[in-house]
């Protein structure tokens, strides 16, 4: 345990008050709260803020009135699918959600009628939920409830394209028995901003797939917690990024194993080229003290394409029971492998044409675990395009 030290009585000079304070280091102690005065406009020096350029998203840390109609939502849902809105205080809003930082806490506050999602109970979709939202300039800030009601099957996916400066927040709940699919494509204008928080709770034997991809925006930081609430509950939690000069990435991934027999995979992958290229992840896995039999694993591989490029990667693992079936993190981050370049170049593969099959051996496995086909081609052709531009730059 860490402990504050005080100065001698004699001693002089500068005080600093927060030396008082002994600084939250895990991601289960940060502090909750609706209130946006509880958290102050961050530094850059705050533990959750000190990877993100602040300059750059500071027009959504400040409590002041967005534009409305700055981001066009249009949805395209199957028959049986429930839509509403929920005002402060109306459930499920609330049910999962505790904002962590500023930016969530403004668009808990200015968004008064949250739009919700629902699968009812024993529904299962044979199509997915599109929700396209594009953003047509300037700032805002959304909430938005996702649910699956009991033994209800079906994916949501929330497509970001356009430009504004938007913060984001998804309350996501997986009853008992359900399965969800949730996957964030951002494919923003190289000038948007976007944070956004997702915050999932998993019941009694349900499973929720939580898919985030980034090709597109200046700086993009998507931050899910997933709590494995319900026995026998399992939270699988993917991500996949591209990213290009000036492009900042970022994602604070958490994963807490509350109930028992839980099983958890988090898998990240990233490639980046281009000057000041920059992605940051930062992943935490919590066993908590009654999550006994749990199964886990997390792991972050990046893949630095081109000099200047750089991938901050930080996995961390908290176990407080003795309990339980495995658990481990990995982190890489690494150029192409020459061995594997000398290999294909020597079939008589185009070095061109090997590097593109290398990073799209790299990142597929990702695109694969979508499993919608016309986005897994998208995602695919998408990939080659960022591949082709960063070659004839």
């Amino acid at each position: 345990m860490t402990t504050a030290t005080q100065a001698p009585a004699s001693a002089k000079g500068h005080i600093d008050p927060a030396a008082a304070f002994v600084p939250v280091q895990t991601r289960s102690e940060r502090p909750t709260s609706f209130d946006v005065a509880d958290f102050g406009v961050p530094t850059g020096r705050e533990v959750n803020w000190k990877h993100t350029p602040i300059d750059r998203v500071r027009p959504l840390l400040v409590d002041e009135p967005g534009a409305h109609g700055v981001v066009a939502v249009e949805v395209s849902a199957p028959a049986g699918v429930e839509q509403r809105r929920l005002a402060v205080g109306e459930a499920p809003r609330g049910e999962v959600f505790r904002p962590e930082d500023v930016a969530a806490a403004i668009a808990w506050t200015q968004e008064a009628d949250a739009p919700l999602i629902r699968i009812p109970a024993g529904v299962e979709l044979d199509k997915p939920i599109v929700v396209r939202l594009t953003g047509t300039g300037g700032v805002a800030h959304a909430h938005v409830v996702i649910e699956a009601q009991a033994h209800a099957r079906g994916t949501v996916v929330l497509r970001h394209e356009g430009t504004a400066q938007q913060a984001q927040n998804v309350e996501i709940i997986a009853r008992d028995g359900s399965a969800l699919t949730v996957i964030s494509l951002q494919r923003w204008d190289d000038d948007a901003v976007h944070l956004a928080s997702h915050q999932a709770r998993v019941d009694r034997d349900a499973s929720l797939t939580h898919i985030v991809v980034t090709l597109g925006g200046g700086v993009v930081r998507v931050n899910p917690s997933v709590e494995l609430a319900g026995a026998g509950s399992e939270g699988k939690l993917f991500g996949l990024s591209f990213a290009d000069a000036g492009q900042h990435f970022e994602s604070q991934v958490y994963l807490h194993h509350k109930g028992p027999h839980t099983t958890g995979d988090v898998l990240y992958k990233g490639a980046l080229q281009g000057e000041s290229a920059r992605s940051v992840w930062i992943g935490d896995v919590l066993i908590g003290p009654d999550a006994v039999a749990t199964d886990s694993y997390e792991a972050n591989r990046n893949l630095v394409l081109t000099d200047g490029a750089r991938a901050d990667s930080i996995p961390n693992l908290e176990i407080q029971t003795g309990d339980i079936q495995g658990a481990g993190h990995a982190s890489a981050t690494g150029r192409f492998d020459d061995e594997q370049l000398f290999y294909l170049q020597a079939r008589g593969i185009a070095e061109d044409e090997a590097r593109r099959m290398v990073v799209l051996g790299f990142l597929s496995e990702i695109v694969q675990k979508i499993g919608i086909p016309d986005l897994e081609e998208e995602l695919t052709t998408a990939i080659i395009a960022e591949l082709a531009e960063g070659a004839s730059a």
